[in-house]
C-alpha cells in the first residue's frame, strides 16, 4: 500500500515521532496507518517521544583515552538511580569510544555515528525500552595529542587535558602521574582560563567595573581605587586561571611551577595546551516539584 507525505505528517500528529520514525513505521507496516501506530508504539517510540520533555539533570561524564586521542562525553539521564546501572555506564564509555575513533563535528553528527551497525541514536533508543527514562546526549569534546583524562565522583566530574611535549616523555610514568594531578587539580578548583592571557579582554573589565564599584562603595578614595583593584585582580588571576593556582597538592607553588619543576626533572618541556572541565548537570535547571501537586496533576 502506497502512502504519501501527508500520510507521513498524519502520523506524526497521531504519535508525537519523528518524521524519520514515521516514514520507517509506515515502509514497515505497507502504508497502513493504524499497523504504523501500533508498530511505533510496540517499539516504544511513541512512549519516548512523550518522555522526551522530561528534564535529564542526572547523568554521568565519562572520558576514553587511546593512543594519542582523548574524549570526554557528558549523557544525562532523569535519576540518579539509571545514571548509576551498568547499562548506562557502559553506554556513555561506548559513546565516549566513538567520539574518539570517529570525530564527530557536533551531537547531531554523533548520533548518527555507528558502532557494531548501530547508530548511538539507535543505542540511546534501545536503553530507553529498558529503562523508560529520557536520556540524553549532551555535549563532548576530543582532543588529539598528549591528553590526561581524570573523573571524580564515579562520573560527576569529568576532565581532559591536552600537554605539548615529547612522545619520550608522554610516555614516562611521571609525567602520567603528572597529568593526572593536574587533572585532579582542574577538577577540585574549576579553573575557567587556562593562564592570564586567556582571560577574555570584556571578562576582565567587567571584573575591573564591579571591582571598582565594590572599593568606592567602601569608601575608598578613587585616586587609590585604581591600585586597589588592580591587586583584586590579581587574585582574581589565582582564583580562576588554572596555572596561577596555588597546587592542590603543595600550596607553597603554583601549577605553573609545578609543571616546570617535572620539565625539569624529566629533561624535556612541558605546556599545558589546553583542558576541558565536565560536571554533569551543570547548567541545567533542575524541575522542583511538591510531590502531592505532581500525583495531583497526574490524575486530573
Amino acid at each position: 500500500m502506497a502512502f504519501t507525505a501527508k500520510d507521513v505528517q498524519s502520523l506524526r500528529e497521531k504519535t508525537g515521532c519523528g518524521m524519520m520514525d514515521c516514514k520507517k513505521a509506515l515502509v514497515e507496516c505497507e502504508g497502513n496507518m493504524e499497523t504504523a501506530v501500533d508498530y511505533l508504539r510496540e517499539k516504544g517510540l511513541a512512549q519516548a517521544q512523550k518522555k522526551s520533555g522530561r528534564i535529564a539533570a542526572e547523568g554521568t561524564v565519562a572520558a576514553y583515552v587511546e593512543g594519542n586521542v582523548g574524549a570526554v562525553v557528558e549523557v544525562n539521564s532523569e535519576t540518579d538511580f539509571v545514571a548509576n546501572s551498568d547499562g548506562f555506564k557502559d553506554l556513555s564509555m561506548k559513546i565516549a569510544e566513538i567520539v574518539a575513533q570517529q570525530k564527530p563535528a557536533d551531537v547531531d553528527a554523533l548520533m548518527e555515528c555507528k558502532a557494531d551497525g548501530i547508530t548511538v541514536a539507535d543505542m540511546v533508543q534501545n536503553l530507553f525500552l529498558v529503562i523508560r527514562e529520557n536520556i540524553k546526549v549532551r555535549r563532548f569534546e576530543r582532543y588529539e595529542g598528549v591528553v590526561s583524562t581524570y573523573v571524580h565522583g564515579g562520573g560527576r566530574i569529568g576532565v581532559m587535558v591536552k600537554f605539548d611535549t615529547t612522545d619520550d616523555v608522554a610516555s614516562n610514568d611521571s609525567f602520567k602521574q603528572m597529568g593526572k594531578d593536574v587533572a585532579m587539580q582542574i577538577a577540585a578548583a574549576n579553573p575557567l582560563f587556562l593562564d592570564k592571557a586567556s582571560v577574555p579582554a570584556d571578562v576582565l573589565e567587567k571584573e575591573k567595573t564591579i571591582l571598582t564599584e565594590q572599593v568606592i562603595n567602601e569608601g575608598k578614595p578613587a585616586n587609590i581605587a585604581e591600585k586597589i583593584v588592580m591587586g583584586k585582580i590579581g587574585k582574581y588571576y589565582k582564583e580562576n586561571c588554572l596555572v596561577e593556582q596555588p597546587y592542590i597538592k603543595d600550596g607553597d607553588m603554583t601549577v605553573a611551577k609545578f609543571v616546570a619543576e617535572k620539565s625539569k626533572e624529566l629533561g624535556a618541556d612541558i605546556k599545558i595546551v589546553s583542558f576541558v572541565r565536565f560536571e554533569k548537570g551543570e547548567g541545567i535547571e533542575k524541575r522542583e516539584c511538591n510531590f502531592a501537586d505532581e500525583v495531583a496533576s497526574m490524575v486530573k
